[in-house]
């Protein structure tokens, strides 16, 4: 890897807060002038800052991840992108676990002083619960969500030959984590323009040896030639799916989105991710990374 992917991995790994944001746009900026690249932050809503490099406007494929931040989590986020009724059970299970706690807390304030003193701390306690799930204290581990996958993108643009470069633009999003709110301000401003471009976003990629490739329907004629770039090398199983999959990522946003991560196998044959959003997410397998750079860059080749 680059001298500047391991800087990343050792010292910017958090990056929530606007000053730790605007330290890493720095960082940013050096890298961009060394490789060559136009780097510009495209404001967003309700503050989102993009990170813009090349000219999407005439690129054919984008890649992209993002670099916010999430908050740190008791429970990871458990995703099971080929089976949405666990992935939606799982998440019944952590509503029902905050409006307990709400209960409980209503109860007890309820006992000691009112009935309608409890409805407010229950109703304080929920929403304090879900702020602190999307706005609460940086979670200071983030090999994997989602610092693998902005390492994956400044990694392939440190080797991106000439030739390629003007079919290419890289974009890292801001608040993926709290609603993908970075992307979605990148389509609404750039609507017509990606319209037929290929969205490449690199989400949580560097724990697993299973590479999904989430294909949204509006891109799947382009199965082929995905099959043709990432070729398994035996080190890797690859999965390339149109239907029956289901990734919450920014790739979601646009038209011809391919969401792209690593997932492990359970014994039972079940794709899934674990750790994210915990202070256990420290996995990060360099091979990961150097499998996608160079399937994206025979990728970039093909379209």
């Amino acid at each position: 890897m680059t001298g500047l992917s391991r800087e990343i991995l050792e010292k910017y790994q958090v990056r929530k807060s606007r000053k730790q944001k605007r330290e890493f746009q720095k960082l940013l900026k050096s890298f961009a002038e060394e490789y060559g690249y136009e780097m510009k932050i495209e404001k967003g809503s309700l503050g989102a800052e993009n990170i813009v490099f090349g000219n999407t406007e005439t690129a054919k494929v984008i890649y992209t991840a993002h670099y916010d931040t999430c908050a740190v989590m008791p429970l990871p986020n458990f995703i099971t992108p080929k089976n949405q009724l666990f992935y939606w059970l799982y998440q019944f299970v952590l509503v029902f676990l905050i409006f307990a706690v709400a209960f409980a807390a209503s109860s007890i304030t309820t006992f000691l002083f009112e009935e309608q003193t409890g409805a407010v701390v229950s109703l304080v306690t929920v929403y304090l619960l879900l702020g602190l799930m999307m706005f609460g204290p940086a979670n200071k581990h983030t090999a994997n969500d989602n610092t693998s996958g902005v390492i994956t993108v400044l990694e392939l643009m440190a080797e991106m030959p000439p030739e390629s470069r003007e079919k290419s633009a890289f974009v890292l999003f801001d608040f993926e984590e709290t609603g993908l709110i970075g992307s979605a301000s990148f389509q609404s401003k750039h609507k017509k323009q990606l319209n037929d471009k290929l969205i490449f976003n690199f989400d949580c990629v560097s724990d697993g040896k299973n590479i999904l490739l989430a294909v949204k329907k509006k891109a799947k004629d382009l199965v082929p030639t995905f099959e043709k770039a990432f070729q398994n090398d035996g080190n890797f199983t690859i999965h390339i799916l149109t239907k029956g999959v289901f990734y919450p990522s920014d790739q979601a946003n646009f038209r011809l989105g391919v969401g792209v991560a690593a997932l492990k196998k359970s014994k039972h044959g079940i794709l899934y991710m674990d750790k994210i959003h915990t202070k256990k997410d420290t996995v990060f397998e360099e091979e990961n990374i150097e499998f996608l750079k160079n399937a994206s860059l025979r990728l970039t080749e093909l379209i």
